[in-house]
């Protein structure tokens, strides 16, 4: 009498298709664990299952119609857990509707923004290239690494069916990462080697061709990399795989699915299906799109290497549990000593180079970032990388944003370029595999200054390779004013910025038509009684203006920014519409900066939209309206989008947006801003400067970097006036809203200053980028 083999996890999707609830619940069986496994990274208590819920029923709805996975289930779901956790903050905190989010299947490739560039890695894409049959059990076998009888029922296989499917799948993910390589701007005297590389791991080259990759890979430093790649394509699955689908929570969710084998979890299927009933409609919306303003992520860790060119900087997230459930440290982890910078070397091994800074500054009372940098300037790869942060008295991690009953939208990360972190008493510890020699890596930890933080030491690093030790430590601690930087990363990346003014002279009054041309003695929002600007095609709105974004050919967004300020003291949310289409959409801010001008109150605010600009047109027209301001004489309200990108044609670069929010003039007519944490090369930075209440026929103006006034690219373009009422991707007049560009090399110690002699400003963004020193 035969036995009959379990159904494959394509042949249950098959039969839920056409109309087979059992088969549902068969699949429902055997992910339910590994759903909660990842939800669990992700929320806390009864949303747990209220997100696993949703997740099958999103899944269940678009398999019905036609939809959904044909064969990699796993995967799929996870995706759609950590979509669902995701859109559910966001409808939440109110910057999308469920109507917007309604468009979008939830399991469409969705790269967490913490995340951002993972999916241009090589690996990656060739990963994303294979057979899904092929994914799917390179994920199960490799990347969970669950033994071949586990995985025999998914794929319908027998466990030797899944050894030998996995066999070839790993063979496919090789030559699908040779082929990508070889596609790319390889040498030439590369290729022959690397078209024999396949073979050459396999062990399948006669001795002689096995001797010329030998040689050519010892004087080769690219191909030595694509032969370590290659000899362990599993640690680039872990690596590089693994957080693409399951997020930065990764390292965790891999460590509770493996407690939770083999079990289904309490109640069944019944239970599930009783709660995918009962969700409500708005609830179950929020488990679709990405077609929206992206969370100001707390805790974030922005993580970058540049062991190959990328053409997206990749971030993933840290957050600090609450004090009662933080991990009291070990002995050998507590934070180092402060140490001035010192590189450790072994003879004719490795030899690393550590810098910790705070980018910007670390000013009382606001977040800020510090990065850590590490390269290897050796001749062989490092051992195992253990780093260990201490953080000024007063600076934390910042907390993971929460909600309910203990819900987080980040938790401890899993690995991105092979860090990993957690925090410790103090600071932090991260860890990471070995450093190729010749490479390097960034991270960045995002913190908060306490209000009373004291001034003193700054933050210290040690980083530990084996028999190699260095340790290093910041300059400066905390400050009482500065710009503390709001995102920051490292790799082929270029920073751009637009605006325009959403109040303007009455058009009817004399001299208004030239003023908004930048002609005639009459461009000072001063000498009007400024009026809502609305130039849109819309009944709905009652003021809106319009700007230009042009991006780099082959460039990709990797965090963008939506500033807004008017007078008064209301603030509120603002209206976007993105190229190319027709509606609006309703953005509200994640943090509001009020200042006192001489004539009264005025906001800054900002948003995070990210998701937004990125899967927008790259180039085209962008709208804003209806800011809560106030009409009248001296009166401004104005908009600017401040974007990072990658830009192929760019030299490895460093960049960084700092949050000023800082009058300038009167009291304070000089205001100096360090710009901590970066090591340029000698060639120009480009500087976007965003500010507000500028005035063009008031003179004095000056902007320095450190070698004199600085010409801008736009406007009147007189370095004596700065801040004359011009905003990149606008051609009219925009009062009392400034978005320039200049451009200048920076020092040692490097930092903008900011003079007016008889304007008023209210200075609100810098963003910079500069080519990196190696």
């Amino acid at each position: 009498m035969g036995v009959e083999s379990p159904q494959s996890d394509a042949d249950l999707l098959q039969a839920v298709r056409k109309g087979n609830a059992a088969a549902y619940g068969q699949l429902y069986e055997r992910h339910v664990a590994a759903a909660r496994a990842l939800a669990r990274q992700l929320v806390r208590g009864a949303e747990v299952e209220d997100v696993v819920a949703e997740a099958f029923t999103k899944i269940l709805d678009l398999v019905g119609r036609g939809g959904g996975p044909d064969s990699g289930f796993r995967t799929y779901l996870l995706t759609v857990v950590r979509r669902t956790v995701y859109d559910r903050s966001r409808v939440e905190s109110r910057q999308v509707t469920t109507g917007e989010i309604e468009l979008y299947d939830p399991g469409t490739p969705f790269v967490d923004p913490a995340l951002v560039g993972l999916e241009r890695s090589l690996i990656a894409r060739a990963y994303l290239s294979l057979p899904e049959r092929w994914r799917a059990v390179l994920w199960h076998t490799e990347v969970e690494k669950a033994k071949p009888a586990e995985v025999a029922p998914l794929l319908g296989l027998s466990p030797n069916g899944v050894a030998a499917l996995a066999y070839r799948a790993r063979e496919g993910l090789r030559q699908a990462y040779l082929q990508m390589h070889l596609s790319s701007s390889t040498q030439q005297d590369c290729r022959p080697a690397l078209g024999q590389m396949g073979a050459y791991v396999r062990g399948g080259l006669a001795r002689r061709e096995s001797k010329a990759i030998d040689e050519h890979v010892s004087g080769c430093e690219e191909c030595h990399g694509v032969l370590l790649e290659l000899t362990d394509v599993n640690r680039g699955l872990r690596v590089m795989v693994g957080p693409l689908i399951a997020g930065p929570l990764f390292g965790g969710y891999a460590a509770a699915l493996a407690k939770s084998a083999g079990g289904g979890g309490a109640g069944g299927p019944a239970r599930v299906f009783g709660r995918m009933r009962r969700a409500s409609k708005g609830r179950l919306a929020a488990v679709a799109g990405s077609m929206a303003v992206c969370v100001a992520m707390a805790g974030t860790l922005l993580l970058v290497s540049d062991e190959k060119p990328i053409k997206k900087p990749v971030t993933t997230q840290v957050a600090q549990p609450p004090v009662s459930q933080r991990p009291v440290p070990m002995p050998s982890e507590e934070p180092p000593a402060p140490v001035p910078p010192k590189t450790g070397k072994t003879p004719g091994g490795a030899r690393l180079r550590a810098t910790i800074d705070p980018l910007g500054a670390l000013v009382r009372a606001r977040p800020g970032i510090v990065a850590i940098r590490l390269r290897n300037y050796g001749e062989s790869p490092s051992d195992d990388l253990a780093a260990f942060v201490r953080l000024p008295a007063g600076v934390t991690l910042v907390p993971p944003l929460r909600r309910g009953h203990g819900m987080t939208v980040s938790g401890p990360v899993g690995t991105v370029d092979g860090w990993a972190c957690r925090p410790v008493r103090g600071g932090a510890r991260c860890a990471r595999a070995p450093l190729e020699a010749g490479q390097g890596t960034a991270v960045f930890l995002r913190v908060l200054v306490a209000d009373e933080a004291p001034e003193g030491a700054g933050p210290a690093l040690r980083v530990d390779a084996g028999s190699v030790h260095v340790k290093a430590q910041a300059e400066e601690g905390v400050r009482q004013t500065g710009a503390p930087a709001r995102f920051a990363t490292d790799g082929k990346v270029a920073v751009k910025a637009i605006g325009n003014s959403l109040l303007s002279c009455p058009e009817e009054r004399a001299g208004c038509v030239e003023a908004r041309r930048r002609q005639g003695a009459q461009r000072d929002n001063d000498l009007w009684p400024m009026i809502a600007l609305d130039q849109d095609d819309s009944s709905d709105t009652s003021s809106s203006s319009a700007a230009e974004l042009a991006l780099p050919k082959n460039s990709q967004v990797v965090w963008a920014g939506l500033y807004w300020s008017a007078s008064g003291e209301r603030s509120g949310p603002i209206k976007i519409r993105p190229p190319g289409r027709h509606s609006y959409l309703t953005v509200r801010p994640s943090q509001v900066t009020r200042r006192e001008l001489p004539l009264g109150p005025a906001y800054q605010a900002f948003a995070d939209v990210s998701g937004l600009v990125g899967n927008a047109r790259r180039n085209g027209v962008w709208w804003a309206a209806d800011v809560p301001t106030e009409e009248g004489v001296s009166r401004h309200a104005g908009w600017s989008l401040v974007v990072i990108v990658t830009d192929p044609a760019q030299p490895y670069s460093q960049a960084m947006v700092l949050d000023a929010a800082t009058v300038v003039g009167g009291k304070s007519r000089r205001v100096r801003i360090p710009l901590g944490g970066l090591s340029p090369a000698a060639s120009p930075a480009r500087v976007e400067l965003v500010t507000w209440e500028g005035d063009a026929d008031l003179k004095g103006d000056k902007v320095s970097l450190g070698s004199g006034p600085l010409t801008p690219e736009g406007g009147d373009r007189d370095r004596e006036n700065v801040f004359d009422g011009s905003s990149n991707g606008a051609s009219e007049m925009t009062f009392g809203t400034d978005v320039d560009t200049v451009n200048a090399e920076l020092g040692v110690n490097p930092a903008l200053t900011i003079a007016t002699d008889k304007d008023v400003v209210l200075f609100g963004v810098i963003a910079l980028s500069v080519r990196a020193r190696s």
